[in-house]
């Protein structure tokens, strides 16, 4: 069998905030921008351009993008 990489995309936004659920396990690397992601219980996490993050599936959570966000992403 070959091997086969997982489809990725790139996904921006401009500075907001927003309520999000990722229905599916999602790593990603942002490329630009800075943000805080503060899931429902929890700690907010401060990321920005060179951070690679991964989110569970099924994580309900707030994202406040202090500045527009780029990022590399792939589900599974």
């Amino acid at each position: 069998d070959a091997f086969q990489a997982p489809q990725s995309a790139i996904w921006s936004c401009n500075a907001s905030t927003f309520a999000w659920q990722h229905d599916q396990r999602e790593p990603c690397l942002l490329v630009e921008g800075d943000v805080t992601v503060t899931a429902e219980n929890a700690e907010p996490v401060r990321s920005g351009a060179g951070d690679f993050v991964e989110f569970r599936a099924g994580l309900r959570c707030t994202w406040q993008e202090h500045q527009a966000v780029k990022k590399h992403y792939c589900f599974g």
